[in-house]
């Protein structure tokens, strides 16, 4: 039987580029049962008897090599297990928790926690493999990296896909420049050909469209599973041109350790929503603030609302005394994100191209509370925040003719006394 009897095409293709082509990491990224790890696992075969190799060439009786992975349970299940069962190989296991085959001494390294930076320092290895990328932490990758400094050596990786903000994949396969010889395969569940059709079919119905689909069978990196925007999707709603707007409204959100934002929003003829310009920034008083504020008005209207939070009547205060249309911002988180959540799924919602600064890496990771089902987690939220006080608070007043502004907004109570005649 020749090798295509038992691997795949997409699988014949990372071997063929293993074989003959020159790289420093080869990353294999994609959906669920796609083959992904069984062809990792025989180059990791591969990999240690060409380590022996060369520690003989080399006169090195110990060489070392990391096998890395989420948890030391993942890699004892992911790989050697595997690598037992697959291939009837036995590695042999030291008093140290090492692993040792071909006369490889092999270091499991844990990459969850930086609790693994312990396991992977004090050693120069011949090269690594990396089960599970996405559920490690990246400072312990670099220090895998940065251990693999023996002339040679190579760093095999394989993980299911993230949300697209991922460091993963944001600093390594976005980022793959032409020195940095980096090799990408990616897998969809239909590169599994030796999965049976019955399977395919029957996973391809069951798996709902959207997130799960996209991730588990098509091996995309999409928004996880309990991001508050689902529906956000970077690939339709970013946009390069933009209409004529009809108007412009903006969003505040008040920080100095956590990062403040002011987000303007255009609203066109047809009603969609474009975030057109985003300023957040850590350390800055109100008065930088107010700066930013008189440039956005030069630029999109003295009169245009800034809807603030509340948190900070004060600040509210000092950009009215500074002749900033100011208005006090409509709280109510959850129905607010229902706004905004809504017109992403009527197509309503877009941002311009050169618009964000925390924007992207925010939505991608703001998250429901697990332990609370009407509650975010109050982390990534600064931009998220100032986005939902501007198109929920304005859609609120105006479009639906109704405004319950915060208890706070003494001016929206005196308003409401006059117009009941108190």
């Amino acid at each position: 039987m020749s090798l295509s009897n038992y691997l795949a095409p997409k699988q014949m293709q990372v071997l063929h580029t293993y074989l003959h082509d020159d790289f420093d990491m080869l990353v294999l990224t994609g959906a669920v049962r796609s083959g992904k790890t069984f062809i990792d696992n025989l180059l990791f075969i591969f990999e240690l008897r060409r380590v022996a190799q060369m520690a003989k060439d080399n006169h090195d009786k110990h060489p070392q090599y990391i096998l890395a992975g989420a948890s030391s349970d993942s890699i004892n299940k992911n790989v050697i297990i595997s690598c037992e069962n697959q291939f009837g190989i036995n590695f042999k296991l030291d008093r140290h928790g090492h692993y040792n085959l071909f006369g490889v001494d092999i270091t499991p390294v844990s990459t969850k926690t930086l609790g693994g930076l312990a396991g992977a320092r004090g050693f120069t290895s011949y090269g690594a493999y990396v089960n599970e990328a996405t559920l490690g932490v990246e400072p312990v990758f670099q220090e895998i990296q940065q251990r693999c400094s023996i002339d040679g050596a190579r760093i095999i990786v394989d993980t299911n896909p993230d949300n697209p903000e991922h460091w993963f994949k944001k600093d390594y396969l976005d980022n793959n420049k032409k020195k940095a010889r980096m090799i990408q395969f990616h897998f969809t569940i239909d590169d599994n050909t030796h999965l049976s059709k019955r399977y395919i079919e029957g996973i391809k119905a069951r798996t709902p469209q959207g997130m799960f689909y996209d991730r588990a069978i098509l091996g995309l990196w999409v928004t996880g599973e309990g991001a508050v925007y689902k529906d956000f999707d970077e690939r339709k709603m970013m946009a390069a041109k933009l209409p004529p707007m009809k108007k412009y409204i903006a969003g505040v959100d008040w920080g100095y350790q956590h990062y403040g934002s002011i987000v303007v929003f255009g609203i066109d003829q047809a009603g969609k929503y474009y975030l057109v310009e985003e300023h957040s920034e850590q350390y800055k008083e109100i008065d930088y603030w107010t700066e930013i504020a008189h440039k956005l008005q030069k630029k999109y209207g003295r009169t245009m609302p800034f809807y603030c939070d509340t948190a900070r009547t004060e600040f509210i205060d000092h950009f009215t005394h500074n002749g900033i249309n100011a208005k006090y911002g409509w709280k109510s988180v959850v129905p607010g994100i229902e706004i905004v959540a809504s017109l992403m799924k009527q197509g309503r919602f877009f941002v311009k191209r050169s618009a964000p600064v925390k924007f992207l890496d925010e939505i991608y990771n703001y998250q429901w509370d697990d332990k609370n089902e009407d509650a975010v987690v109050k982390k990534n939220d600064d931009c998220m925040d100032a986005c939902r006080y501007a198109i929920a608070s304005y859609i609120h007043e105006n479009e639906r003719k109704t405004y319950h502004p915060d208890s706070n907004d003494r001016e929206g109570i005196m308003r409401g006394m006059r117009e009941l005649g108190l």
